[in-house]
């Protein structure tokens, strides 16, 4: 690829499968964890197993279609293709306006740890650094951001794994040196029952962890800049069930065996710090903390890969302005990284002038986001298919099970839980979907306009508007 002409192969392999293992595993599940298990005690396991299923299946669906066809735009792209323009518009600028708010979000936390380490550097100033360097980091190459989440998600899995590890070896009380006398199996039936709440805090529990499931379609972004698209596509796919299986249900599965889940230390410490604890690990707070920085680390510095990558997407399809299209001599869209931070930083801005005001509605309204983009991705898989199996069946080298029987179960599945949010006021739920709805339905209208008013323009002679491509 010569300089300048787009954006270049610059992530290796090692890359491509550490960023496809890191991205499922967010900070949310080392943050967010302990509010459901309190919410739903162990049954929580149902609500990610749930929550987890639904994944798999989306980025089976999400797998198909950029195997067939590997672009940084990804399901937008595919959105574009498969439904009209005004769907690649609307969820391509949803997307990168949830991940410019994970960036305040992820920086906010992050600065959070750092000024407990180092408190003469005040948290707006902590929140500054790390959004610069990992600014910096994404602007000199894809290959030095590919290296830092290399490192970054590499520490996050071989911390969980150890963790799952130690866990399970004080279950079953061989773990040398260490009496954990609360440890057992028995802590997921004796306190109150597997679901001490009822079984409607399975969906209750699936409404605080669906967040935490966001990311693990960004491998399918970053494949447009590998060695290989169609390999790294694949193998992403059909890794994604071991990976929710181990990081998510084994990690959660170790928590709430080594404690009961109505220990006082899970809502106090977090969970997992209470499980370290309970081990009488030393010093189990700080090793988290420093984990948890890792986790928020590369998510932030995904993040900003992920929504720089929409927006040069966007650009390329006449969706964003033409600059987000431009790359520089490294193949780095540097418009499209600088307009993305600096929403990012504006955010961080708004967290501490209006961190209840200003903030929590851009919090509350990209909430749902992942919801809406995996429900697009569902129909957009539909009637691909139908395109693919037309134009060029040898590119369905990753097909959807059971198609269409189940993505149509899928979609029905998304649209549940939407639903229920819309009656879950103690968690916020309601406002979350409705300010979502706020935001979607201003964006649809303005893709809408967008798409009519350049339909009342005569197209080109060398144009074909009605022709979907597939690649």
């Amino acid at each position: 690829m010569t300089p300048g002409s787009g954006l270049q192969a610059g992530l290796k392999n090692r890359h491509l499968s550490m960023i496809a293992i890191g991205g499922v595993i967010g900070a949310g599940l080392f943050v967010g964890s302990s509010t459901g298990i309190a919410t739903a005690g162990p049954g929580i396991l149902l609500s990610y197993a749930l929550v987890g299923t639904l994944v798999v299946l989306v980025m089976r669906m999400l797998g198909e279609m950029s195997a067939a066809n590997p672009t940084s735009g990804s399901f937008s792209a595919h959105a574009d293709r498969a439904l009209g323009r005004w769907a690649g518009f609307s969820i391509g600028w949803l997307y990168w306006f949830f991940w410019v708010v994970v960036l305040a979000v992820e920086a906010t936390a992050g600065a959070k740890i750092l000024e407990g380490w180092v408190p003469a550097v005040p948290q707006w100033g902590w929140a500054l650094i790390v959004m610069i360097v990992l600014t910096a980091t994404n602007l000199v190459s894809v290959g030095s951001y590919g290296e830092f989440e290399f490192w970054f998600a590499g520490i996050k899995v071989v911390a969980i794994g150890a963790f799952v590890v130690i866990g399970l070896l004080a279950v079953f009380g061989v773990l040398p040196g260490v009496d954990a006398e609360k440890a057992s199996f028995g802590n997921l039936t004796s306190h109150g029952g597997f679901l001490p709440h009822g079984p409607g805090a399975i969906l209750t529990g699936v409404l605080l962890v669906v967040f935490s499931f966001m990311g693990s379609e960004i491998a399918t972004l970053a494949a447009g800049e590998s060695e290989n698209p169609q390999q790294a596509v694949t193998k992403s796919t059909n890794s994604i069930i071991w990976r929710i299986g181990v990081f998510y249900l084994g990690s959660i599965l170790v928590v709430v065996s080594l404690l009961p889940w109505d220990d006082a230390s899970i809502a106090k410490d977090g969970s997992y710090v209470a499980a370290l604890n309970s081990l009488g690990i030393a010093h189990a707070g700080e090793i988290m903390n420093v984990i948890v920085l890792t986790s928020v680390l590369s998510c932030l510095n995904s993040g900003l890969y992920t929504a720089s990558r929409m927006a040069f997407s966007l650009g390329e399809r006449g969706d964003a302005p033409k600059a987000f299209a431009r790359v520089n001599s490294r193949g780095v869209p540097r418009t499209a990284i600088l307009a993305s931070v600096v929403f990012g930083f504006v955010a961080v801005f708004f967290n501490y002038l209006s961190p209840d005001t200003i903030f929590l509605f851009l919090v509350n309204s990209s909430g749902a986001v992942a919801l809406f983009v995996w429900l697009v991705i569902c129909f957009s898989q539909l009637r691909m298919r139908k395109i693919l199996q037309r134009e060029a069946p040898e590119k369905l080298v990753v097909k959807m099970w059971l198609y269409p029987y189940l993505t149509w179960a899928t979609a029905t599945l998304i649209v549940g839980v939407l639903v229920y949010m819309l009656f879950d006021t103690e968690h916020d739920g309601r406002e979350t979907v409705l300010l979502s709805l706020l935001v979607a339905a201003i964006v649809l209208v303005i893709a809408v306009v967008r798409q009519r008013l350049a339909a009342a323009r005569p197209a080109p002679a060398a144009e074909n508007p009605d022709k979907v491509s597939v690649g």
